[in-house]
């Protein structure tokens, strides 16, 4: 799996907080209240976001046990800035995601992970629904990317660019060929099939003026990736590209961004 930058892991922390849906947040609270596990095992962690998201509801609702976090990334760098701020809260693992008969489940009553498996291949989705479901362990998945995006600011070239970055977010990404935008729909019916009961609810990202720097970074990424890809000139790519950043710090000029949250329970 190809690593992220802190920058952009600290930048988008609070839209992923905002955008994440309410009602399944607290719906994935009361289930960690519930599992029969008192580990939750958050994959492909970064620094710790899930974390710092869910611990503060945790605290309010004054579960009857203690709650053990293991936080799991390959990323050393990460796991040092997780251990920094967090010290002996958290549990830290380095490890492959993909060697998914390695992962630390003992005690575990509930998967958590962000951004993630709009990344992984469908072979690894039906792998891991598989794995989690002969252990009985429930999963909270947040912002997995659903192929949408558009901004208040219209370009003529808006659908070409969208459409490319999508078709590169299918390449392999360390998990096999990427589900990408697919990715959520495939999660929700390979969980379905274990016999999950499975909710699902939109969280997408609005990034306002406010937002400028996330949206550079985010913009910087796109068109990465539609170079990469290769179906639009130059040209084109440095027309759009320059209009969008143009656009970036303007009142009322937004992007938004789709994204799913999933919660799967017994």
């Amino acid at each position: 799996m190809s690593g992220f930058d802190k920058t952009w892991l600290t930048l988008r922390e609070p839209v992923d907080a905002r955008s994440r849906d309410r009602s399944l947040l607290a719906a994935a609270i009361e289930v960690i209240g519930t599992a029969a596990g008192d580990t939750i095992l958050d994959i492909g962690c970064g620094t710790g976001s899930i974390f710092r998201m869910l611990s503060p509801g945790m605290k309010k609702l004054k579960m009857a046990r203690q709650i053990r976090w293991r936080l799991l990334d390959d990323d050393r760098q990460l796991l040092e800035e997780a251990q920094r701020r967090h010290g002996d809260d958290v549990e830290l693992v380095q490890g492959d995601l993909d060697r998914l008969e390695t992962l630390p489940m003992a005690d575990v009553g509930l998967v958590t992970a962000s951004a993630l498996f709009d990344l992984c291949s469908e072979h690894f989705i039906d792998r891991f629904a598989t794995l989690i479901s002969s252990a009985g362990i429930g999963l909270y998945a947040t912002l997995t990317y659903d192929g949408r995006m558009d901004w208040s600011k219209s370009h003529p070239l808006d659908k070409a660019v969208v459409g490319s970055f999508n078709a590169h977010q299918q390449s392999d990404k360390g998990f096999g060929l990427a589900l990408g935008p697919k990715a959520w729909e495939m999660l929700e019916r390979a969980l379905r099939k274990e016999g999950y009961a499975v909710r699902v609810a939109e969280s997408p990202w609005v990034l306002s003026a406010a937002d400028g720097d996330l949206q550079r970074l985010f913009i910087e990424g796109i068109i990465r990736a539609v170079r990469e890809y290769g179906q639009l000139d130059e040209t084109e790519i440095c027309e759009w590209t320059d209009f969008r950043y143009r656009m970036v710090g303007r009142e009322n000029s937004l992007c938004r961004v789709g994204h799913q949250d999933i919660l799967a329970f017994r």
